[in-house]
């Protein structure tokens, strides 16, 4: 089996990176997508601590074409990744089921925390589906910056820059968001 292979890459949003398989009897699947960080080297820095000594690759035309997408997609031409491959191989089930539905909302459209625990057949379970959420490892293409607190709030978000940067990118989409009150905790 051939191991996973990455590439950076400029987007109006800032440098992402894409992390790949290509199996040689299954379809190739993105395993890791990572949103900008402050700088390339951290990116560089996630990539080995989730995949250890892997190597830079050349993109195949299907990365390529994913790249063209997520470029497309930040710049306004909004993108629909539900056809992409994702190798969930090392979740667990229950974030599994929340990735699930989390991929059926639409770029412009939000759902709650709350939303998705009773999507997922446990209602109460709001927290530990934003748990879930934060160790997604393929944001934008499982879109977890459109889940969202009660009463229209943020929420966390667990990527670089935090809320500031869920709202940047559901803003990007069309979803204006309340901010987080001084004296209310968001969900």
């Amino acid at each position: 089996m051939k191991g996973p292979s990455y590439c950076l890459f400029e987007t109006s949003f800032g440098v992402c990176g894409l992390v790949w398989t290509t199996p040689p009897l299954a379809s190739p699947a993105i395993k890791h997508f990572l949103l900008p960080e402050s700088t390339v080297e951290i990116i560089l820095a996630k990539i080995a601590g989730l995949c250890g000594g892997i190597l830079p690759g050349v993109p195949p035309p299907w990365i390529n074409e994913l790249i063209a997408r997520i470029r497309s997609h930040f710049q306004g031409i909004l993108q629909n990744f539900d056809d992409i491959l994702v190798d969930l191989e090392q979740v667990g089930s229950f974030s599994r089921k929340v990735y699930v539905v989390a991929r059926t909302i639409s770029a412009g459209e939000t759902a709650t925390y709350g939303d998705l625990a009773r999507a997922v057949g446990s209602p109460g379970a709001a927290r530990a589906v934003g748990g879930a959420l934060g160790r997604n490892p393929v944001p934008l293409i499982i879109p977890c910056h459109r889940v969202v607190s009660s009463g229209n709030r943020p929420g966390g978000f667990s990527a670089h820059g935090g809320v500031t940067t869920k709202i940047a990118l559901l803003a990007g989409e069309g979803v204006a968001l309340r901010r987080r009150s001084s004296g209310r905790r968001g969900a």
